[in-house]
């Protein structure tokens, strides 16, 4: 869908791949597609190709471009695959997956936010997401089990339920850390005894509040 952002989106695109080497291009092309700019507040749409996070409400954040490109990179995502992702925000990480995955389960713990998102992926055309409004560290058990979690805030802990509710041999791509200021984003995979987990260097994401996370705002 062409459109006043589509030389930004190309430009963002180019530097998701030269410098911050992003290989899968089943990524970069959903990225180049999905209008960026619809999922932040009109007064910053002209800020959404720009290379780094932006506020929306909440107090909440949409995510650099490099580290959605990144998480969703690292989540190694199938057309069949069912995935949970905690922290929908703005709706943007939500229509990346959403076009490389079957079904996408996205919680959301801000109401406004999770109603928004619903109604922007709606009339996108998006069907395969449904949004709820929950504590995202609990997961959402009913659809479980996920190939893939990807959880876009920082806990102190990897959430039990959302291991709990991957496959065996599922990935979940979480940011840890021992304070709600800077995280190591961590890819947890599960396997036949527990899991297994890799570390993908420093990142900075809001604060996952719940029952498995942070139980407060700082």
């Amino acid at each position: 869908m062409a459109d006043e952002f589509e030389i930004s989106r190309t430009k963002m695109v180019q530097r998701l791949r030269d410098h911050y080497k992003i290989a899968d291009e089943r990524v970069l092309d959903v990225m180049q597609k999905v209008p960026r700019h619809l999922f932040v507040p009109e007064a910053l749409k002209f800020q959404a190709y720009k290379d780094n996070a932006l506020p929306i409400a909440g107090n909440q954040t949409i995510s650099q471009p490099f580290i959605v490109a990144r998480m969703t990179e690292l989540l190694e995502l199938k057309p069949s695959d069912r995935i949970l992702e905690i922290g929908a925000g703005s709706g943007y990480q939500s229509a990346v997956l959403s076009k490389l995955a079957r079904t996408i389960y996205a919680v959301e713990r801000v109401p406004a936010l999770a109603k928004k998102a619903s109604e922007r992926l709606s009339e996108l055309g998006i069907k395969n997401v449904s949004v709820k409004c929950d504590d995202g560290t609990l997961g959402w058990e009913v659809y479980a089990p996920f190939d893939a979690v990807l959880v876009a805030a920082g806990g102190p802990v990897i959430p039990e339920p959302l291991v709990a509710q991957l496959k065996v041999g599922g990935r979940l791509v979480i940011p840890l850390g021992k304070d709600t200021k800077t995280q190591e984003l961590v890819r947890v995979t599960r396997n036949e005894s527990g899991f297994s987990t890799e570390n993908f260097g420093a990142c900075a994401f809001v604060p996952l509040i719940g029952q498995h996370g942070w139980q407060k705002e700082t």
